[in-house]
């Protein structure tokens, strides 16, 4: 009860909503991806995306039975189902079975944990692994048996490789539980066969960080929008959260040899990402969703706290109670007693009445506009009001994401700027022609539909790519915008030629050269 409630719990709200009706860029990349063939994924994780390369494959297997947006998602819901019972276990295993009730439910109804269980990526995966990776971990302390803890959190950091940040927490755990030295050796020895295994994609992927150019260093709001992210968004929540937290803190350091609730807590929730910021000073590299698998610390923490006001409140009743002469004592009772029920069933009412205050922010999450961007409805414009045989101009070539994912819309078009498919040059987004070849291409052309990126048009960013350049010069050189569909960062806009001035004839615009390195 105490495991299965909570993962059936993050099991329906999971499932709630998860067909959304639109996929979003980062999802659509997977969907797109995984339904090339092994040798296609293969060549593209040497140039790119290394780091969700198991990730692909393993989505491939499941896109091959069968493919569409509901079956993307629904490894991602069965994942944090897994992760929200495995945090109920290791609140039982750790504590007792209510805390592991409660932190399960806690688990479940955290507004993140129900974000990334509707992703198409593979941070719900990552959660999962590493919490079951935790929960080997408490094993292995007490029964000295360490290979099947290195196996999990082996393929969980091939999942993501900044998963490894789970030794550094795991390390500080068998510091606070002043383990001896055959636990050391053995937990070494694990720890160090994951780093060496783990090798080939660091090697790989750093060779590929400028996919995460775009990040920026986190800030101390950062770390308090985590903390507010992971304790609760709304207030109510997150106060009463916070202050049971630091109350579970009481129990950090137990007996020598043993490890306890607030000592594999602890580390968990705050070691991963606390250590990726402070890296993120010097070369970017934090997204929360990078360090979801944290999250799982936090209701252990909060359920922790839980118990021992419990506790103090069942002894200040108990102490309270006027005294009675004693009585005879009544024959035993077979069975589990009514009040052994009222304390779980106090807190899981409790837990229920945090879920009615976030419910809005659950339902608002379940929106497509939630999502940066929501290419279902450009591919739906692109859909009623590009013909067969119309030229399509993708600005910047990311945007090429809503054809890939939605072919259907995009069938009978003629894409102006691509030279190869994504799948033929082994990248995300195809590879496409140089700028003098493209500014032939345009020449010839009346009318061309541009799917952009809004903020580009508007000139809000300067592309770095002199293909990027020449679309932009074209555009304005020799095109008028006429009709629009805007939809979120993405507009759909008809470019038409611009009228010949009688007596010019202006040629045009040289390609840009490439900026200097």
């Amino acid at each position: 009860m105490s495991v299965s409630l909570p993962a059936l719990v993050m099991l329906g709200l999971g499932l709630w909503g998860l067909d959304r009706g639109g996929m979003w860029r980062d999802e659509a990349v997977t969907f797109q991806v995984a339904r090339r063939t092994v040798p296609q994924i293969w060549r593209l994780l040497h140039g790119v995306d290394a780091v969700h390369g198991l990730y692909y494959l393993l989505m491939h297997a499941v896109l091959g039975v069968r493919s569409g947006e509901v079956v993307l998602r629904l490894p991602s819901v069965c994942a944090a189902a897994l992760t929200a019972g495995l945090v109920a276990g290791l609140g039982t295993r750790l504590v007792r079975p209510r805390v592991g009730l409660w932190a399960g439910l806690l688990y479940a109804i955290t507004p993140i944990a129900g974000h990334y269980a509707q992703e198409g990526r593979s941070y719900a995966l990552v959660a999962a692994g590493a919490t079951g990776a935790t929960l080997l971990f408490v094993g292995a302390v007490r029964s000295g048996s360490w290979r099947a803890y290195g196996v999990v959190l082996g393929l969980t950091c091939w999942l993501h490789e900044f998963a490894v940040l789970l030794l550094l927490a795991h390390a500080v755990s068998l510091a606070l539980a002043r383990v001896g030295a055959r636990v050391w050796r053995g937990w070494g020895c694990t720890a160090g066969a994951v780093g060496v295994a783990l090798v080939p994609m660091v090697l790989v992927s750093r060779a590929q960080s400028a996919q995460v150019a775009w990040l920026r260093e986190p800030t101390w709001t950062t770390a308090g929008g985590l903390l507010r992210t992971f304790l609760g968004p709304t207030d109510g929540v997150y106060w009463a959260c916070l202050g049971l937290a630091v109350v579970g803190l009481v129990g950090l350091v137990g007996r020598r040899g043993e490890v306890t609730c607030a000592g594999v807590a602890l580390p968990s929730a705050v070691l991963p990402p606390a250590v990726l910021m402070l890296v993120s000073q010097v070369s970017p590299l934090y997204v929360d969703r990078y360090v979801l698998y944290a999250l799982s610390g936090a209701p252990l923490l909060v359920a922790a706290g839980a118990e021992r006001v419990a506790g103090v409140a069942g002894r200040l009743w108990s102490a309270g109670r006027p005294q009675r002469h004693p009585r005879p004592a009544p024959p035993p009772k077979t069975g589990p007693r009514a009040g052994s029920f009222l304390l779980p069933l106090t807190g899981v009412l409790l837990i229920a009445l945090a879920l009615s205050h976030q419910l809005p922010l659950l339902r608002g999450d379940r929106e497509p506009g939630r999502r940066p961007d929501d290419l279902a409805v450009v591919a739906r414009v692109a859909g009623r009001q590009v013909r067969d045989g119309d030229s399509v101009l993708f600005m910047p070539a990311q945007t090429r994401n809503a054809a890939l994912a939605y072919p259907g819309a995009f069938r009978g078009v003629r894409d102006v700027a691509l030279a190869e498919s994504g799948a033929g040059s082994g990248s995300l987004y195809g590879r496409e022609v140089g700028a003098e070849t493209l500014l032939r291409r345009m020449a010839g052309l009346d009318r061309v539909w541009v799917v952009a990126d809004r903020d580009l048009l508007a000139g809000h960013w300067r592309p770095g790519s002199p293909v990027e350049r020449a679309k932009l010069a074209v555009l304005a050189e020799r095109f008028v915008p006429g009709e629009e569909s805007v939809q979120g960062d993405v507009t759909v806009r008809l470019y038409v030629r611009r009228p010949a001035v009688s007596g010019s004839s202006r040629p045009l615009p040289a390609p840009p050269r490439p900026a200097r390195s």
